[in-house]
């Protein structure tokens, strides 16, 4: 995974974007055995809708669209946390690398959730 630079912490499209292309990256040095490939199937449209739906909230039409938007994004985030926990179990000789893109997800997941909960204060 590429390191952000400072500013690019604060770009949520940007880091978005850059922890879907490290998964891809990643996941093309994985051995595409069964199981690898339906957990790795999985895993990249996780990652791939959380930039996706981002860029759709900020594109809302309404308050009321961006935290349903923001809702999406927070629930693919759960799910490659869920999706690389597996792909650790199944690939234990990589758990050191595949760690660093589940804290990434957990640290945008603290961001959405912080974002949601602002928001939704808002109302």
């Amino acid at each position: 995974m590429n390191q952000l630079s400072n500013n690019s912490n604060y770009d949520l499209e940007e880091r978005t974007a850059k922890f879907a292309e490290g998964i891809i990256d990643f996941v093309r040095t994985v051995g595409p055995d069964s199981v690898n490939k339906r957990i790795i199937e999985q895993l990249v449209g996780a990652a791939g809708s959380v930039g996706a739906n981002y860029c759709e909230a900020t594109e809302a039409e309404s308050k009321k669209d961006f935290i349903h938007k923001v809702g999406i994004v927070k629930k693919e985030l759960k799910e490659s946390k869920h999706w690389l926990r597996l792909l650790a179990k199944s690939n234990s000789e990589r758990k050191e690398e595949i760690k660093r893109f589940w804290k990434e997800a957990h640290e945008l997941l603290l961001i959405f959730s912080k974002i949601s909960r602002s928001s939704r204060g808002k109302e």
